[in-house]
C-alpha cells in the first residue's frame, strides 16, 4: 500500500509497518508539499490507490474534496508552511459536509521530520475526526452560555472565588449588593466582603463533618461588607467546588435581608402596637367600672368627713385621726379621677396650632416651679412653626407629665432638653423630652407604657401617666416612644402627623 520509491526498505521496513498501521489516514511529504507515501487508512478514506495520491501535492488532494467547506491554504495560512519556518508541529481545522448534510470536522496536524543538520526533510500530516469533540465542545458551549445566563439573570447575587480568595465570578446582583465591579473585585480578597474572620469562620463551617453535608453550607444569616463599608446583613447558602477531589473554588448564594428585616419589624411594631391598644381598651372598661362602683362611697366618706372635722374642736383627740382619713381620701379621688381620665371615651377636641408654642404653654402650666430650681432647661424649639391638628389640652397634659417624669428621674438636679423638629419627606413633626437622669433599666423598658406600672415609691405615682400618654397620642393618631436611654439618661419621642400651612396661618404669621 505504501510507495516507498525514495525509502531504503532494508534499513526502514519496521517503520513503514508502523506507519501502515496508524490508526489515524497519514501522509508523509516533501517540503515542496508532494505526497511521499500514505499509509493504509489513508486509502480506505479516499477509497483511491497509490497512483491517484503519490506525487501529487496535499492542496491538490484537498481541492478535490467537494465535502470540505471552502478554507484558504496558502501563504501564512499554509500549516506545511509554518511547519518549514518554525520547525514545530502545527495544525489546521476543516469543516467538511457530508452527502447526507451531516456537518464533519477534520483537524490536519502537520508534525517535521528533521534531517541529520537539523533541517526539515519531510513533513507528517495526520488527518483526524474531531466532529464528536467539536459537538461535545459545542453542548459544553451551549450549556455554560445557559448557566451564564442564568446566573447573571438571578435575583439573587451569586460570587464564586478560588482557593486563593480572588474573584473568579460575580453576577450583576452581587455587583449591586457589594459595590464592586467585576474588574473591582480582581482588586480585593473574598475576606474584604465580611467582618473580619467572618470568611474564614464560613470555610471552617464548610469543612466541618457535623454542619451537614461536607462542602455545603445551609442557609445562615451573615454580614456582608460593601465597598462603602456598609454592613448589609445577608441569608447566604454556600459549597465548595471539588477537582478531582481537591477544593478548587468556594462558591456563594446571598440574599438581602434589609427588606424582609424592615417588613418584619413594621409587622412587630403592628403587632405591640395593636397588643397595647386591645389591654389599653380592656384595662380601661375596667378602670372606668372600677372608678364608678368606688366613687359614690368616697364621696359619702369624703362628705361626712368634713361634717365630722367641722363640729369638731381642734383640740379633739380625733382631730389628728380624722385628718389622716380625710388626706387618705383625697388620694383616693385623685387615683379615681386618674381612672376616670385614663378609661375617657370621648373624642379629642382637635385644634390647629403651634407645636413650639404647647412646649411654652405645657411649660407655664406646672404649678410647682420649685421643681426647675436646680434643673436647667434647654429649648431647642425649630426655626420653622410647625402646624399640628390635635388636642391641645391632651398634648399638654402629655408633655407636664414627661417633664415632671423627668424632673423625678434626675432627682431634681441636671439638664431637661425640649426640642422640637420635623420631618419634611415623611410629614411628620416631633417633640423630644431629653434628661440626664440615670436611664431606664432594661428590664423595664417592655413594660413602661403598661397602666399602673411604677417605679416610685408607694403613694408618690399611680403608674397611669405613660398609658395615659400613649393612649393619647393614639387618639391623635401619633405615637410615644423611648427614642434612647442609658447611663446619660433617656429620651423620649413624641410623634404627630405635620398639618399643612393653611392661607390662614401664613397670614397669620406675616401679621
Amino acid at each position: 500500500m505504501i510507495d516507498s520509491t525514495d525509502i531504503d526498505i532494508n534499513e526502514a521496513d519496521w517503520r513503514l509497518r508502523v506507519f501502515d498501521a496508524l490508526s489515524f489516514p497519514t501522509l508523509i511529504l516533501k517540503p515542496d508539499r508532494t505526497i511521499l507515501a500514505a499509509n493504509k487508512k489513508f486509502y480506505e478514506r479516499n477509497r483511491a490507490r497509490a497512483a491517484k495520491i503519490i506525487g501529487r501535492t496535499c492542496e491538490d488532494i484537498l481541492s478535490e474534496d467537494r465535502t470540505v467547506k471552502h478554507m484558504s491554504c496558502s501563504g501564512a495560512n499554509c500549516p506545511l508552511q509554518r511547519v518549514l519556518e518554525s520547525k514545530e508541529n502545527q495544525s489546521v481545522v476543516h469543516k467538511k459536509i457530508a452527502d447526507d448534510g451531516e456537518i464533519i470536522w477534520e483537524e490536519r496536524v502537520f508534525a517535521p521530520i528533521l534531517g541529520d543538520c537539523g533541517e526539515v526533510k519531510y513533513v507528517i500530516e495526520s488527518l483526524r475526526d474531531i466532529t464528536k469533540v467539536k459537538h461535545l465542545e459545542k453542548k459544553y458551549s451551549d450549556v455554560r452560555q445557559l448557566i451564564d445566563k442564568v446566573v447573571q439573570s438571578s435575583v439573587s447575587a451569586i460570587m464564586a472565588s478560588d482557593r486563593k480568595g480572588e474573584i473568579i465570578l460575580m453576577n450583576k446582583a452581587a455587583e449591586e449588593l457589594f459595590g464592586y465591579s467585576v474588574s473591582d473585585a480582581n482588586l480585593v480578597n473574598i475576606e474584604d466582603f465580611y467582618p473580619p474572620g467572618v470568611a474564614r469562620e464560613i470555610m471552617k463551617k464548610l469543612r466541618d463533618e457535623n454542619i451537614g453535608e461536607v462542602g455545603k453550607l445551609p442557609s445562615t444569616q451573615v454580614n456582608i461588607i460593601t465597598k462603602k463599608g456598609e454592613q448589609i446583613p445577608v441569608e447566604m447558602t454556600s459549597a465548595i467546588i471539588y477537582e478531582d477531589g481537591q477544593e478548587a473554588a468556594s462558591a456563594a448564594i446571598f440574599n438581602d435581608l434589609r427588606e424582609k428585616q424592615a417588613v418584619q419589624k413594621k409587622l412587630e411594631e403592628t403587632e405591640n402596637q395593636l397588643f397595647q391598644s386591645e389591654k389599653l381598651a380592656s384595662l380601661g372598661r375596667l378602670a372606668a367600672g372600677v372608678a364608678h362602683e368606688i366613687n359614690n362611697p368616697l364621696t359619702s366618706i369624703l362628705l361626712y368627713g368634713n361634717l365630722m372635722k367641722e363640729k369638731l374642736e381642734e383640740e379633739h383627740p380625733l382631730a389628728n385621726n380624722l385628718n389622716y382619713v380625710l388626706e387618705d381620701a383625697e388620694r383616693c379621688k385623685e387615683i379615681v379621677k386618674n381612672l376616670l381620665a385614663y378609661s375617657r371615651q370621648t373624642q379629642p377636641a382637635k385644634d390647629v396650632f403651634y407645636l413650639n408654642n404647647l412646649v411654652g404653654e405645657s411649660l407655664r402650666l406646672i404649678r410647682d416651679q420649685k421643681l426647675f430650681m436646680n434643673v436647667k432647661i434647654i429649648k431647642e424649639l425649630d426655626d420653622c412653626q410647625i402646624l399640628v391638628n390635635a388636642d391641645k389640652n391632651q398634648l399638654c397634659q402629655v408633655l407636664i407629665n414627661l417633664i415632671i417624669n423627668a424632673i423625678d428621674a434626675m432627682e431634681g438636679r441636671g439638664t431637661l432638653t425640649l426640642k422640637t423638629y420635623r420631618d419634611r419627606k415623611e410629614v411628620k413633626a416631633y417633640i423630644a423630652v431629653t434628661d440626664t437622669g440615670s436611664g431606664i433599666p432594661l428590664e423595664n423598658l417592655s413594660k413602661v407604657f403598661d397602666p399602673f406600672f411604677t417605679t416610685k415609691e408607694i403613694g408618690k405615682g399611680t403608674g397611669l401617666g405613660l398609658s395615659m400618654a400613649y393612649g393619647i397620642l393614639e387618639e391623635n393618631h401619633g405615637k410615644i416612644s423611648i427614642e434612647h436611654t442609658g447611663p446619660e439618661g433617656t429620651t423620649i419621642l413624641l410623634e404627630l402627623p405635620e398639618e399643612p400651612v393653611s392661607n390662614e396661618f401664613q397670614f397669620m404669621s406675616i401679621g
